[in-house]
């Protein structure tokens, strides 16, 4: 896991957007806000299966994501997955990150079924 200030941390826990940046086939940028989950050193997103931002990750699993704290801003570069099963007892804790956080059950979402694990690989902040 990489180091993050524990501010960053703190920024990650409770701020409600992040931004996430992935690229079309194409090559074109894609930028989205999402609701997003910080649990064990990875952010979690819920998206469509058929989402612009699924299709450009299935291609393409390099992404960024930024908060929207532009004067102390965190951000990161990352790979982004599948995340594992949602019977596993780590996504149990990220499903109770959404519900607290959002009063958002994920798992019984119906359009934002995909749930996607993004690794981060480099940290921004200042």
């Amino acid at each position: 896991m990489l180091t993050l200030p524990p501010e960053a941390a703190t920024k990650l826990e409770t701020e409600k957007n992040i931004w996430v940046a992935s690229i079309r086939p194409d090559g074109r940028p894609h930028l989205a806000p999402v609701w997003f989950a910080w649990h064990a050193g990875k952010l979690y997103i819920c998206t469509g299966p058929g989402s612009v931002k699924a299709r450009n990750i299935s291609q393409n699993p390099r992404v960024a994501l930024a908060l929207e704290d532009g004067s102390h801003p965190v951000s990161c570069e990352g790979i982004a997955a599948p995340a594992p099963a949602p019977g596993s007892a780590e996504m149990a804790k990220v499903a109770v990150i959404f519900l607290n956080k959002y009063d958002w059950d994920i798992s019984s979402e119906e359009q934002y079924t995909q749930l996607l694990e993004v690794t981060p690989t480099k940290w921004l902040t200042w």
